[in-house]
């Protein structure tokens, strides 16, 4: 079988073996593919990978030869997952490989924000300690997070692994989710969207992106936010209305932002978060860790695999099923 990689660079920069791959057939990988450049490129692969690379229904129609597309992620949103089907060409996705490494994210952003290392070390460097009266200082003011209130909006896997480190630290969670588990955490209190935004210190988005979720987050539910609290978006930009969030941190309505992902990535230079009060933005690498990567790799691998055994497994089987899932990449 004719393997092509459309943009491999994300998952492997060079610190990881494409040879499973290769060891299957003729392989050619590329870093980054042009959107006209994707027919000339797929050639005539039977297997197509992408990550972020649109494969939609003109382009599905013009590959010859294509039977197979994998996508090197858990949300599917980039392919046509109809005209696939309709051409009989089987579409996986790798759902779960990057679970720890985003919730540990969700916390690396959460000690950020109540111990400002960052900001602290750099004034060490910069010798203020040296020039200190005292033994100690602090710049802005330290937070405890034991006994505040962690509020996530979704409870996937995600969600789930976010729950059971918060409670770690002696959280108090609150989750609303359209599915509740039939036998929940102790911890866990499950409750209304209004009551997230309304009573939680810290607020963790983990839901898809969906029709109904698409800007979730806007002027009335920020509104309903305590002044001081954090909100965290390590699962879709679309999910927040960017323009409301931002003139809520620029008035001090809010106290800041941690997001991994915006509506737009790269975002263009007009994006009025990138300047916005009290917003740390990262470029979308949560899922990024080598572990993740490596997971995700080979479970791309033994998707291929079993698609030429004749039993594939994770088949994207309907626009829903491809769905914006939470963070992956």
């Amino acid at each position: 079988m004719k393997i092509v990689v459309l943009d491999g660079h994300t998952l492997n920069g060079g610190d990881l073996s494409w040879d499973g791959f290769r060891a299957l057939g003729p392989f050619t990988v590329f870093d980054r593919t042009p959107v006209d450049e994707i027919v000339q490129r797929a050639g005539d692969a039977e297997a197509v990978l992408t990550n972020k690379t649109p494969l939609n229904r003109e382009t599905i129609r013009r590959i010859a030869n294509l039977k197979y597309i994998g996508v090197l992620a858990t949300g599917c949103n980039v392919v046509n997952v109809v005209a696939a089907a309709k051409r009989g060409v089987v579409v996986t996705n790798v759902p779960e490989y990057a679970t720890a490494s985003v919730a540990e994210h969700v916390f690396a952003c959460l000690f950020e924000q109540a111990r400002h290392l960052e900001e602290h070390a750099y004034s060490v460097r910069k010798g203020r300690w040296c020039r200190s009266p005292d033994f100690c200082y602090w710049l802005r003011p330290m937070t405890e997070l034991a006994g505040l209130t962690l509020g996530l909006v979704g409870y996937g896997h995600i969600g789930q692994a976010v729950a059971r480190r918060a409670a770690a630290f002696d959280l108090r969670l609150l989750v609303h989710t359209r599915t509740p588990p039939g036998q929940p955490a102790a911890d866990v209190r499950f409750v209304d969207l209004d009551t997230v935004f309304r009573e939680s210190d810290f607020v963790s988005l983990h839901c898809p992106l969906t029709p109904e979720t698409e800007q979730l987050v806007n002027a009335a539910r920020l509104a309903q936010m305590k002044p001081t609290a954090l909100l965290l978006n390590t699962a879709r930009g679309g999910l927040i209305d960017e323009e409301a969030l931002a003139a809520a941190l620029n008035g001090g309505r809010l106290a800041g932002a941690m997001l991994d992902v915006l509506s737009e990535e790269p975002p263009g230079v007009k994006q009025p978060l990138l300047h916005a009060r009290n917003c740390s933005i990262t470029p979308h690498n949560a899922w990024t860790t080598r572990a993740a990567r490596q997971r995700l790799m080979a479970l791309a691998l033994d998707n291929l695999k079993a698609f030429l055994a004749g039993h594939p497994q994770h088949v994207v089987t309907s626009p829903d099923a491809a769905g914006l899932a939470p963070k992956s990449a």
